[in-house]
């Protein structure tokens, strides 16, 4: 059975507040899992069912009428979520990398909707979920979210969960009572090109004297898309079906989440424009 997870929304900057949970935020695929007539069954969150990409989770240990809701993370030698490795897993049945279900709520028991607070969900969920071979718990503290946030940012984590202590579990919802706090990286680069199919800009930086493509930015807030569109023309270097290539005179300052393998931004988006 699918259920439509609860959503967060982001916070700039955690906050100390004992009336919040605090988790890292894990960099893998949100799953749903449940179990009824004796069948395990996953879900992402837009209602795929992926069951049978990972069949080594088939055999949780829950009884039937059971809901939980979590994240696969594939880990890399450092133990730290490697979201490139997990993608690969999710995409092809050859990759021969292990996923990990890190379970941080539980949504039916019982074949009944949980309506409780979240602590004793957490509670519940320690009770009906016995850890094991690539299936634990999310680990949490009370409060402490600015410390827990200054070493998720030492160790080039994604980021931290806050989570009301009383909050209910608002299926298919997005609210305040979950926040999300991103350890974002910064980079300033040059515009060297526009998308024409869909919009995204080109990015490159400068190294050795030379331009080096870093990504596609989509995200650009629309005063500063508005700013683009009025002296991108004057830059036009060259273009060919896919994209308009420009002369690199525009610069700005970008957020993103980290380097890809590839040396990359992931999901870069504008900040600001730099003289």
């Amino acid at each position: 059975m699918f259920v439509s997870p609860m959503l967060l929304y982001k916070s700039d900057e955690p906050f100390d507040n004992d009336e919040y949970v605090t988790e890292l935020k894990l960099d893998g695929i949100r799953l749903i899992l449940s179990k009824f007539d004796n069948k395990v069954k996953l879900y992402t969150r837009h209602n795929n069912e992926v069951t049978s990409k990972f069949p080594e989770l088939l055999n949780i240990n829950i009884p039937n009428g059971t809901v939980l809701d979590g994240e696969i993370v594939v880990t890399d030698s450092d133990g730290k979520p490697d979201f490139e490795a997990m993608m690969e897993r999710f995409q092809s049945k050859k990759s021969e990398h292990k996923v990990e279900y890190c379970v941080f709520d539980i949504i039916y028991y019982d074949s009944k909707k949980v309506s409780l607070p979240l602590l004793e969900r957490k509670e519940l969920l320690s009770f009906v979920l016995k850890p094991n071979d690539g299936i634990f718990l999310s680990q949490w503290i009370r409060g402490n979210a600015e410390a827990y946030f200054d070493l998720v940012k030492q160790q080039g984590l994604e980021g931290i969960v806050m989570k009301s202590v009383n909050s209910k579990y608002q299926v298919g919802k997005r609210s305040n009572d979950w926040l999300k706090v991103i350890n974002y990286q910064y980079a300033t680069v040059y515009i060297s090109g526009l998308r024409k199919d869909e919009f995204g800009l080109l990015l490159s930086v400068e190294e050795n004297g030379k331009l080096k493509y870093k990504g596609i930015m989509e995200f650009v807030t629309p005063v500063a898309k508005k700013e683009f569109y009025k002296q991108y023309r004057e830059l036009i270097t060259k273009e060919n079906d896919k994209f308009i290539y420009l002369d690199p005179k525009i610069k700005c300052k970008v957020k993103f989440r980290n380097y890809t393998k590839a040396g990359l931004l992931r999901i870069p988006s504008f900040v600001e424009y730099v003289s």
